[in-house]
């Protein structure tokens, strides 16, 4: 990942030499070359313990060759023996934010054999020209399998150790909390809605509850989804089990939409977000331009999470440790992730808004020329039109400290690991 540092707009004081010193040390033959990533989850932190001094014992009693690298940057500067991230925390309980304050995790893509209910398919597949959906190929996620243009993705050799692995991008994105907070408050001067608007139209959901820009796409249609959230909740506490289905009806709008009645963005913005990085059909300017809405982000499609890191207490303060651990996987991280990252993150061609970036994650410099615009839902040149809304001077909410690709492998490939059964032929 270092080397493609300049690609995937990680300069400046996301720049390779600014990382954490784990990944500025993580050098090709060198000390610090990181080999591997271990994963440790758990429900409480006192487990989180346990099997991290378990795997240390492990690691002291096959030291040959293998050690655990120091270098992680916890808060004040100091060094944390590994690097934790859960969820963040509201009086006691875990919560879907992130440290900005927006609902986070909200889909994933859904793909053959990916073992989810078909009931979370809608929205989450490809889109097809019916307005149905369809899961996307397995090839795309998982190696060994046919993907979206019917080939294998290219894998690692011999076949049995790459067949159902996959590729992982790991990034440590720092959030300038308190840049980001007082950067919308004084927009939030000039603009004509709320602060939770202009916050859902960079983002393209709500903050409060992730609800989507097309669902509701000003402050008063947001009121009527909510009351129409509590009434149906309450009826559902008092047995009514057709409060129950409609709410699931309305809940799985949250990812059931696309932008097909959006073109111009007056709903959800063209640059924001979430439209950025899953652009839903949106790509497809001219009517039935491919066999579905869809091709052209079909085989962009990232299977992603985030989780939070450093604790809510610390989030005043931008020189403190929070941010998100971002975990990506994907057959290609070239044409998945790296695309996404350079062409809909840092450039905006395919939206037509020039070189404009991600309002929220993009590589901005605080200069005049990094902007987002809020389009306006009126019809352009009628008596009502209002201009579009500019968020200029947009500085670099996120930074990055780290990160590098990683090769998941299968448990079949993890078993001929572990037993050096490994024949290159």
């Amino acid at each position: 990942m270092k080397a493609r540092s300049e690609l995937l707009g990680d300069t400046g004081v996301s720049a390779p030499d600014k990382w954490d010193p784990i990944w500025q040390d993580n050098k090709e033959g060198q000390a610090g070359c990181v080999h591997a990533w271990i994963s440790i989850n758990a429900r409480d932190q006192d487990t989180i313990e346990y099997e991290y001094n378990a795997l240390e014992d492990l690691i002291t009693q096959y030291s040959d060759g293998v050690r655990l690298l120091p270098g992680i940057k916890g808060p004040s500067g100091t060094n944390l023996r590994y690097q934790d991230a859960s969820a963040v925390f509201e009086n006691g309980k875990p919560t879907a934010k992130e440290h900005f304050g927006f609902t986070d995790g909200i889909g994933n893509p859904y793909f053959d054999g990916c073992g989810n209910a078909i009931s979370r398919l809608p929205g989450r597949g490809k889109l097809m020209r019916d307005g149905s959906w369809q899961p996307l190929a397995t090839g795309e996620f998982i190696l060994g399998h046919i993907d979206e243009a019917q080939e294998y993705p290219p894998a690692p050799e011999p076949k049995l150790l790459s067949r159902n692995g996959t590729f992982m991008v790991f990034r440590k994105l720092h959030e300038n909390v308190d840049l980001f907070s007082n950067y919308i408050d004084n927009l939030a001067k000039d603009f004509a809605g709320s602060r939770d608007l202009l916050m859902a139209k960079m983002s393209g959901r709500w903050p409060d509850n992730g609800a989507p820009l097309t669902l509701a796409a000003s402050d008063e249609e947001k009121a009527c989804l909510d009351a129409r959230m509590i009434d149906l909740e309450q009826r559902i506490n008092k047995g009514d089990k057709s409060a129950l289905a409609e709410r699931k009806a309305i809940r799985s709008k949250w990812s059931d939409f696309s932008y097909h009645d959006d073109k111009s963005g007056g709903k959800c913005p063209l640059g924001a977000h979430i439209r950025r990085t899953n652009t839903r059909g949106s790509l497809e300017t001219e009517a039935n331009a491919f066999d579905r809405p869809g091709a052209l982000v079909d085989r962009r499609r990232l299977m992603r999470r985030g989780l939070p890191y450093g604790g809510i207490n610390e989030a005043t303060s931008d020189s403190g440790e929070q941010g998100i651990i971002f975990m990506s996987i994907g057959a290609s991280i070239e044409r998945q992730f790296e695309f996404v990252q350079q062409q809909w993150v840092n450039y905006s061609n395919d939206f037509k808004l020039g070189n404009d970036k991600d309002p929220l994650i993009g590589s901005h410099n605080g200069q005049l020329v990094d902007k987002h615009i809020i389009q306006t839902n009126a019809v352009a040149n009628s008596e009502t039109a209002a201009p579009p809304f500019f968020c200029t001077q947009l500085p670099r909410f996120v930074e990055t400290r780290g990160g590098d690709y990683f090769f998941i492998p299968s448990i079949t490939a993890l078993r001929m690991i572990t037993e050096g059964n490994i024949d290159p032929s």
